[in-house]
């Protein structure tokens, strides 16, 4: 089988096509970059062109939609809608099955387990922008007009998310450059992280298996969850380090995002620490037999591959 990755280069992105390559699949790389791994064939495409996009999925079997953006809800609603759509069609042209890498920013503030059943009820703007496209695609799926699946994950944590895994960029990280930990919020809310080996070891076998297309699944993750002061003291503990940290509140990220983008980006997103958040992945780990990493495992390999690195 052909695999494809549109948005190679990231944290999902990586494992998976490692995870590919140790399954002996042939594995296509899709980026702006060019972006490259060795075994793997390269394309330098953006996805905002159809006719790009359309050409880098020619004998695809399985296109796996993958593309991360800058972390700016402007560029999310002028891009978001345009690469799906790209994307969509471009599968149907050449009868290749989408997998669309997702998160759960459409669900909203959710009170208890967040299923593959919990209704669309963002409560931010990227929160809208992820509902209307998944939306677009599982218009398509009911209409039968592409084989396609939406695999959803927790935020995540693990090798290869130096750039967007933010308990990386504020425990792991931090520790590894022999600083303090930080925290978003609350420190002792409870929070469902996904390993990145997970859901790529996940989304390889969703893609080889017939009956998981046309549904939503949402990849294996470890519960209960872990809070953040637990993350931290199992990251302090791998690195032989005290688990000192410090809590940003909310006041001052805001404050910070006077000065900052990203930062005054984050501030609407700021429901998922300030409240438990509990993602399941029951559905997945029944139906292929599947025990999610632990968070004490996950973080010591995650320390390690990093120390390695």
């Amino acid at each position: 089988m052909r695999h494809t990755i549109l948005g190679a280069g990231g944290a999902i992105g990586n494992a998976l096509a490692y995870q590919l390559l140790k399954s002996k699949d042939e594995v296509r790389l899709v980026s702006r970059s060019g972006y490259s791994i060795p075994g793997t064939e390269s394309i330098k495409a953006d996805v905002l062109s159809y006719s790009e996009t359309l050409e880098s999925v020619i004998n695809s079997d399985i296109v796996y939609l993958c593309v991360g953006l800058a972390y700016d809800h402007k560029l999310w609603a002028e891009s978001w809608p345009k690469i799906m759509k790209n994307t969509i069609d471009a599968c149907k042209s050449v009868q290749a099955k989408l997998i669309f890498f997702d998160n759960v920013y459409m669900y909203g503030k959710v009170e208890g387990k967040m299923t593959e059943e919990t209704p669309y009820n963002p409560c931010s703007k990227k929160g809208e922008i992820r509902a209307n496209i998944a939306n677009m695609l599982e218009a398509e799926m009911k209409s039968n007009n592409i084989q396609a699946l939406i695999a959803r994950s927790a935020d995540f944590y693990g090798p290869y998310s130096t750039l967007s895994s933010v308990p990386y960029l504020m425990t792991i990280d931090r520790f590894k450059k022999g600083k303090n930990a930080q925290w978003l919020v609350n420190e002792h809310t409870v929070h469902s992280y996904t390993y990145t080996i997970d859901a790529a070891k996940a989304l390889n076998m969703l893609s080889k298996a017939e009956d998981s297309f046309q549904q939503v699944w949402h990849l294996p993750t470890f519960n209960p969850g872990i809070t953040g002061e637990e993350f931290i003291s199992i990251a302090a503990r791998n690195f032989g380090a005290k688990p000192n940290y410090t809590v940003l509140k909310r006041w001052m990220i805001r404050m910070g995002g006077l000065f900052d983008k990203t930062i005054a980006e984050i501030a609407e997103m700021l429901y998922q620490s300030e409240n438990d958040y509990y993602f399941d992945s029951s559905k997945f780990n029944k139906q292929f037999n599947f025990k999610p990493t632990s968070y004490d495992v996950g973080i010591r390999e995650t320390v390690s591959f990093y120390r390695n690195k």
